[in-house]
């Protein structure tokens, strides 16, 4: 189980090391500079979830993104996010989940505004642990499968370096073991802040 989470969280990191050149890149290819072309967000997370049986109960944790916007209001974000929970639906089943996704994103800021909404569509994998997943092989405490996010959000800046990720929500789908569809439908809420790089 250490290793395949080392192997998720090596993945996830080789996906941000990769999109960061990227998007410097398309930042640089772009002929218009747009005012904040790369911004990292650390941002507070409640999940709510039914990542391995029917019922549902809310997961806790944080994310890090890093997005990068090369032409007009258009960018890449990547996303790496881990949740927890201590008691899933009252069973005193425990459960880890990380996700690292990668997609586009969009965001509109009106002129002389402090205020800029965004929407976006990532893609990439899941990681369960230190809980129980049912399979047809046998019951395991890790499983790993595909992720997919869909959502937006509002910044509001604070300074021209900072500014606070007001609200943030997405769709999570991802595809653990749950002993029928193997499939989960979650509802992701985030809060945090913005650090601006021109």
């Amino acid at each position: 189980m250490e290793r395949r989470l080392s192997n998720m969280l090596l993945r996830g990191a080789m996906i941000a090391a990769l999109a960061a050149p990227l998007m410097t890149q398309a930042v640089q290819a772009a002929t218009a500079q747009p005012k904040y072309p790369l911004d990292i967000a650390v941002t507070y997370n409640a999940l709510r979830s039914n990542i391995v049986t029917s019922g549902s109960f809310w997961m806790q944790g944080g994310s890090v993104q890093v997005h990068g916007q090369f032409y007009r209001g258009f960018g890449v974000v990547a996303d790496v996010a881990g949740m927890h929970t201590g008691n899933i639906s009252s069973s005193g089943v425990e459960l880890d989940l990380v996700t690292a996704t990668f997609g586009p994103r969009y965001t509109w800021s009106p002129p002389h505004r402090k205020y800029a909404l965004f929407g976006q569509a990532m893609a990439g994998e899941a990681f369960g642990f230190n809980s129980v997943f049912p399979a047809t092989g046998g019951a395991t405490d890790s499983d790993d499968g595909l992720a997919l996010k869909i959502g937006g959000g509002i910044n509001y800046a604070l300074s021209p370096r900072i500014a606070l990720r007001a609200f943030e929500a997405n769709w999570l789908r991802t595809q653990l073991p749950n002993s029928t569809t193997n499939l989960q439908n979650t509802f992701q809420l985030s809060a945090g802040l913005v650090f601006r790089f021109h």
